[in-house]
């Protein structure tokens, strides 16, 4: 009985591991990575629509990515999301497609991506806090109900504990791999 609600929280688990992991694909780490456009949306008759689903993004140089709108009419909406991103980075267009020369990165703005990738593995191991909580009260009300032992309980909460741990040490990881990312020049 117990063990379903132990592969409940390990799957809610995996969920923030995967919500962080695609966070930090978004920040900018001095090389031109196309998710780093993944936030940005723009107006297609009336519909906010992701940039990826108005323009071809790619990747030519590593520190270059180009947009080519489907549209051309796009090119002016498309730069403008871009200027009001917290991108930091300047378009230029040609008439056909926008290119985004990624800068290196200074100091300063280094120290600040990882103060954000910090700030995000923390909330991800709280958000896994509050999930093994959840289950640490479902299996008291399981206990009370008498649907399991003490044992059982005791097991429960030993497994789930273990699962929080791992899944801490993997966000614990990440963020360490991505600061080594950003820091690295």
């Amino acid at each position: 009985m117990y063990k379903a609600k132990i592969e409940e929280a390990k799957s809610k688990m995996e969920k923030t591991l995967v919500a962080l992991k695609k966070d930090y694909s978004t920040l900018r780490a001095g090389r031109a990575n196309p998710q780093i456009l993944d936030k940005i949306t723009v107006d297609y008759y009336g519909t906010p629509t992701p940039l990826s689903g108005v323009a071809n993004i790619s990747s030519p140089e590593p520190r270059m990515l180009i947009i080519a709108p489907w549209e051309a009419k796009m090119i002016t909406p498309i730069e403008k999301e871009i200027q009001k991103s917290d991108l930091g980075i300047n378009p230029s267009n040609d008439g056909r497609v926008i290119r985004l020369i990624v800068p290196e990165l200074n100091e300063e703005r280094r120290k600040e991506l990882c103060k954000q990738v910090k700030k995000a593995a923390e909330d991800s191991k709280v958000a896994m806090r509050n999930i093994r909580r959840d289950a640490m009260e479902a299996f008291k009300k399981m206990k009370k109900d008498s649907v399991i032992t003490e044992d059982d309980q005791k097991t429960a909460e030993t497994q789930l504990q273990k699962a929080v741990d791992e899944y801490i040490k993997d966000v614990d990881k990440t963020a360490a791999d991505k600061e080594k990312e950003i820091m690295s020049v």
